[in-house]
Formats: C-alpha cells, sequence, structure tokens
C-alpha cells in the first residue's frame, strides 16, 4: 500500500504560484521499487517532468515537486501509479504510455461509453487504446468497413490500424491483409532507384513492415508474406484489382490525389475491410494539388457505412515532446492565418 504526505510549503508573499512544492513520502520504503521507479540516471523521473511541466527532486523516499498547482497533483498520482508497479523494471516506454492514460483518465470512460476498449488479438497481448480516441476508432474499425483516421503524427493511426488488421485475421475475419500508401516524395517514379521493385519502395512501406513484424513476429510475417496472405505495394499498383475478403489499409492518404483515393475505395469487395490513415498537415503533393484525402472528408462525411476519427495532439503516444512540437507548429500557422487574413495597415500619417 501507497501512503503519502502531502503539504504546501509555505511561500513569501510576492513569490509567484509556480515556487510552490508539493512533497510526497513513498512507502513503504523499498530500495528495488525506487531505483526501478526512477530509472537509471533518473531517467524516468526526466520523462515524468518534461511531460508534466514540472521539476522533480528526490532524497530517498521523499520527493518534492515544484510546478503548477495541477501539474504538481498529476506528478505525485504518477509516481504513486509508477512506485506501485516497479516490483519489475520500468522501461522509458512504459513510462510515456503510463502518463499518456493517467492524462486521459477523466474522460476516458465517458468516451468509451462506460464499456472495455475492444480488445485485439496480437502477440502483444497488452495492447489497447489508451486515449478516447484511440478506444474510438478501434471500435470504428470493428464496426464499420470503412474507416478513416485522420491526425497528427504520433497518434497510433497506422499501428491500430495495422494492429485491427492483424487481429481480423487471426480471427479469421479476412483471408489477407493489404497494405499500401503513395510513394509521393519519389513522384511515383521509381526507376532510377537501384533494385527491383520490392527494394525501390521498401522505403516508402517500411512503417508498415515495422508494425506487422512487432505484432505477429519476423518469421510468421515471413511465411505469411511467401504464402500471399499477407501484401504491400504502392498504391499505383493497385488499380484494376477488386479485393475480396481483405482488410486493406491505405496509409499516408493525405499525399493521394482526389483521383487514387476514388480509385482506391472502390477496389473494395466483398467482404473487406479499409482504413484511411493521414495527417493533412504534412502534404507532399505538388503545390496547387488537391489532397485526395481531404476531398474524400467532405465528400463523404455523411455517407452511412463510414466513420471517421480525428486525432488531436493530445493522443500522441510517441516522447511528450511531441505534442508539444505539435501545439507549437498549430499556433505558428494559426498566427500566420491570422496575419494573412488581417486588412491591411493605412500606415502612419
Amino acid at each position: 500500500m501507497i501512503n503519502t504526505h502531502a503539504s504546501e510549503q509555505a511561500a513569501a508573499y510576492h513569490s509567484p504560484p509556480k515556487s510552490r512544492a508539493t512533497e510526497l513520502l513513498l512507502s513503504p520504503v523499498n530500495n528495488k521499487q525506487l531505483a526501478n521507479l526512477c530509472g537509471a540516471l533518473d531517467e524516468n523521473l526526466r520523462q515524468i517532468e518534461t511531460a508534466l511541466d514540472v521539476s522533480i527532486a528526490r532524497r530517498g523516499e521523499r520527493f518534492t515537486l515544484r510546478g503548477e498547482a495541477g501539474q504538481r497533483a498529476r506528478a505525485s498520482e504518477a509516481l504513486q501509479q509508477f512506485y506501485a508497479q516497479a516490483k519489475d523494471t520500468l522501461s522509458v516506454d512504459d513510462i510515456q504510455l503510463g502518463l499518456i492514460e493517467l492524462l486521459n483518465r477523466p474522460v476516458r470512460h465517458i468516451a468509451s461509453g462506460g464499456g472495455l476498449a475492444p480488445a485485439l488479438l496480437t502477440r502483444k497481448t497488452e495492447l489497447h487504446g489508451r486515449t478516447p480516441r484511440q478506444i474510438e476508432y478501434l471500435k470504428h474499425i470493428q464496426e464499420h468497413d470503412i474507416t478513416f483516421g485522420t491526425g497528427p503524427a504520433g497518434t497510433g493511426k497506422t499501428y491500430l490500424a495495422v494492429a485491427s488488421a492483424v487481429d481480423a485475421f487471426e480471427r479469421e475475419l479476412v483471408q489477407r491483409i493489404v497494405l499500401t500508401r503513395p510513394a509521393v516524395e519519389a513522384g511515383e517514379r521509381l526507376g532510377f532507384l537501384p533494385g527491383d521493385l520490392a527494394q525501390k519502395v521498401d522505403p516508402y512501406l517500411r512503417p508498415l513492415y515495422d508494425a506487422l513484424y512487432d505484432l505477429m513476429g519476423f518469421e510468421r510475417v515471413g511465411k505469411l508474406f511467401e504464402r500471399g496472405a499477407i501484401e504491400i505495394a504502392p498504391l499505383a499498383y493497385m488499380r484494376g484489382r477488386t479485393l475480396n475478403h481483405a482488410f486493406i489499409i491505405l496509409d499516408e492518404a493525405q499525399n493521394t490525389t482526389p483521383e487514387q483515393m476514388k480509385m482506391f475505395l472502390t477496389r473494395i469487395g466483398i467482404g473487406a475491410k479499409a482504413v484511411v490513415t493521414g495527417d493533412v498537415t504534412q502534404i507532399d503533393l505538388q503545390r496547387g494539388q488537391k489532397s485526395g484525402l481531404i476531398e474524400a472528408r467532405q465528400i463523404l462525411r455523411e455517407v452511412r457505412g463510414i466513420a471517421f476519427t480525428e486525432f488531436l495532439k493530445e493522443d500522441v503516444v510517441r516522447h511528450p515532446l511531441v505534442a508539444r512540437i505539435v501545439s507549437a507548429y498549430e499556433a505558428h500557422t494559426a498566427a500566420l492565418e491570422a496575419h494573412a487574413a488581417a486588412p491591411a495597415g493605412h500606415g502612419e500619417a
């Protein structure tokens, strides 16, 4: 059991709120758990500081937290939670994912309708939605034949889509998995790259390979490739095909043209399920070329049987700084748009 003792240290009347501190005492004292909690060179504590914008000082089992009151409370809760889990070594990933769940806990139950998040049958038994929109995304994929997942990098759009594809394959709901993405960075002209077709497109499809290997294991994925049960191909090679009883994922869809998006969506056959993922803030198309993903969201928004999940920076499950980077870019873009929309000044007399 964890006992805490929190007290607000007396601060001078002129001191700003940020100078106040919360003291946290973790007990019963266990040096191994304390070492696992802090991590090598206190790296786990640094992750908590970065994610929650607090500073943490430690002397033995006593922690001093400084920052805004609300952030100190969250940091205190996080330290207690991780200390309870620290009977085993805690990795940086354990800390980062635990922090995301902690920050989303107040709305998690509401967002999931009071029920459990969808369980996925993959090699990673602990895999589940960690934010309200991730839970919504997984439910949309299970309940709809076509699902669009859009939002910033690091929100799990592609990884959860691949996990859902693996889950459907393992449950024999589909006969194969087809993963595709446009090779826009090379202008769809891959001839100048060395090697055969697989080697030419490999750099574009590597994130999909990595997700498969993580969720199914290297050897099993290799065997399924040989059997044709898993196929990865550039979007240009989807034309003219009809994909039946397959789970199809179109990744990096912001780099499709409207014609390519329509072509892809009309490939879906009997017993098939499709997921389209993309980030409309990272379009690599030529200037003036409209994104097929943006157009599809406008045209298909009210079509029955199609679901849309729009992720926000709060759903980022990478390094805590990624969410701050996304916020900074959003603020910069908003400032530029506001400046462009402002009427021209008349100048000084």
